[in-house]
């Protein structure tokens, strides 16, 4: 089973919604898509084709190769499959070793139970053919097996990525409710900016979406910022191929001038915080940091220009009700002083996104963890008409 050379399906996991932007991440690559989900985008490829989609992808979360695909209806059926897949050839006998799943069927009622099965297999197998008892935990730092059981039908593959890849390395410093990093990179990706004029981050917290914008504009991946994969843990990995393929990460690093990012926000604790985090992403010389209120950030004169903002909504930091006048707030300021761009807010509040009173050309869904989310667009042309009823968003 020589995985780096053998064609396989891999199946490549996100968070909900962020297919469309992870498909186009993917088709960039060079790859061609098999099946593209809600969670997941599908193509065919070997483990040396894993080693470069973890190294370039934003928006993805696993990378999984799959080993095997059975019928499965119970606990017993899923280990006897299990043991009959040589393990000698995929990990070390005295490696170690984690299990992840994700199973829906009548017959186990307590996922652990599924992961302990496919502990068990693996192990017994080992010591039956090597003599040696490979070692098992929680901690994703070897070998990662993934368990994917849906009604009759169970595949197993093997995890590629260990940690996720939605984590893009550089936040050093969180902040208050950051975005995760793989979300505001499909944020980015899903707006009209054209990477050539002012990306404006009014309410930039933790500054994550302007230093993914700086990183998405000067090609800049996220494998430059890690340097840990389950991938290395694997039969037949040679230190080359990663090596090789992180220095063309190098070689694709564009150097972008006169390009204008502006991060603001009134709090200079999160200013501090996004300056570290910028630092870390090796882009702090790219973003214009400013502390002060959204409403007095500079919008340099453009006719594409993008600003972006993501505010509170209620759920987890605010009242719904103190926010209120904060989204009316905003609307003014797209109104009154972001003539010629387009005016993006992600929010988990659409009652809040009716107080903006503009109306939006495009809404798009995402999830921010089990919160359902809208990228709400807006085309700021001058003298922007008012919205005089609310408008209906979903």
């Amino acid at each position: 089973m020589q995985i780096f050379t053998t064609k396989s399906r891999i199946v490549i996991t996100c968070h909900k919604w962020l297919s469309p932007a992870l498909q186009s991440e993917v088709v960039a690559l060079g790859y061609e898509i098999e099946q593209t989900g809600q969670t997941s985008v599908t193509l065919i490829g070997t483990v040396k084709d894993c080693i470069r989609l973890n190294l370039n992808l934003r928006c993805a979360s696993q990378v999984m190769y799959s080993i095997k695909s059975f019928p499965c209806n119970s606990p017993d059926e899923l280990y006897d499959e299990l043991v009959s897949i040589p393990w000698e050839k995929l990990m070390e006998p005295d490696s170690y070793f984690s299990v992840t799943s994700n199973v829906s069927h009548p017959s186990i009622t307590n996922g652990m139970f599924a992961n302990l099965r496919v502990k068990d297999a693996i192990v017994d197998y080992m010591r039956k053919k090597t003599n040696q008892r490979p070692t098992t935990g929680s901690e994703l730092k070897g070998v990662v097996v993934n368990l994917f059981w849906k009604y009759n039908e169970a595949e197993v593959f093997i995890d590629t990525s260990g940690e996720t890849l939605t984590k893009h390395g550089y936040r050093k410093l969180p902040g208050k409710a950051p975005m995760l990093e793989a979300l505001a990179a499909a944020t980015i990706l899903s707006t009209k900016w054209d990477k050539q004029s002012p990306f404006v981050n009014p309410m930039c917290g933790s500054g994550t979406l302007a230093i993914e914008a700086a990183l998405i504009v000067t090609h800049r991946s996220p494998g430059l910022l890690r340097d840990q994969y389950a991938f290395m843990h694997l039969i037949g990995y040679e230190p080359t191929m990663y090596t090789t393929e992180r220095s063309l990460l190098n070689e694709k690093i564009k150097k972008v001038t006169g390009l204008k990012i502006i991060a603001t926000d009134i709090s200079s604790a999160a200013i501090a915080t996004a300056k570290t985090n910028a630092e870390a992403a090796g882009v702090a010389n790219m973003i214009d940091f400013a502390v002060c209120d959204f409403e007095r950030t500079t919008i340099p004169e453009s006719e594409n220009g993008v600003v972006m903002l993501n505010p509170e909504y209620g759920e987890r930091l605010g009242v719904e009700s103190e926010l209120e006048a904060v989204y009316a707030r905003i609307g003014d300021f797209m109104k009154n002083k972001c003539n010629g761009y387009t005016g993006y807010i992600f929010t988990g509040n659409l009652e809040l996104a009716k107080k903006i009173r503009l109306k939006t050309s495009r809404r798009i869904e995402f999830f921010n963890a089990t919160i359902d989310c809208r990228l709400l667009e807006y085309q700021l042309y001058a003298g922007t008409k008012r919205v005089d009823k609310d408008v209906i968003l979903s």
